[in-house]
């Protein structure tokens, strides 16, 4: 079983960048499929990048370009950096781990606005 806190999120204005994290616990992130998803008021969750246990990464089309997937097996962390936001980004990120069962965090709400 893993334990998942995601972090960095924040209010941001249209064009900037924030990095978000998810740090895990009692397992390691090397051995699960991690995904970052999100969802906005009154929408469906909705995948955003998936990293793989081979490295590959996936991601939605409205953020291919401008997001990136990232882990780091040292700090047992999962990272998605985010460039160019815009107002529709606006959404409760939330990590995810797969492997046989599915985990997820609490999630961290991310706000872009002028």
């Amino acid at each position: 079983q893993v334990q998942l806190v995601e972090s960095g999120g924040g209010l941001v204005q249209p064009g900037g960048s924030l990095r978000l994290s998810c740090a895990a616990s009692g397992s390691s992130v090397s051995i699960y499929h991690m995904g970052w998803y999100r969802q906005a008021p009154g929408k469906q969750r909705e995948l955003v990048a998936i990293i793989t246990t081979g490295g590959n990464t996936n991601y939605a089309d409205s953020v291919e370009g401008r997001f990136t997937i990232s882990r780091d097996n040292t700090k047992n962390t999962v990272y998605l950096q985010m460039n160019s936001l815009k107002p529709e980004d606006t959404a409760v990120y939330y990590c995810n781990a797969a492997r046989t069962n599915v985990y997820w965090g609490q999630g961290t709400q991310v706000t872009v606005s002028s």
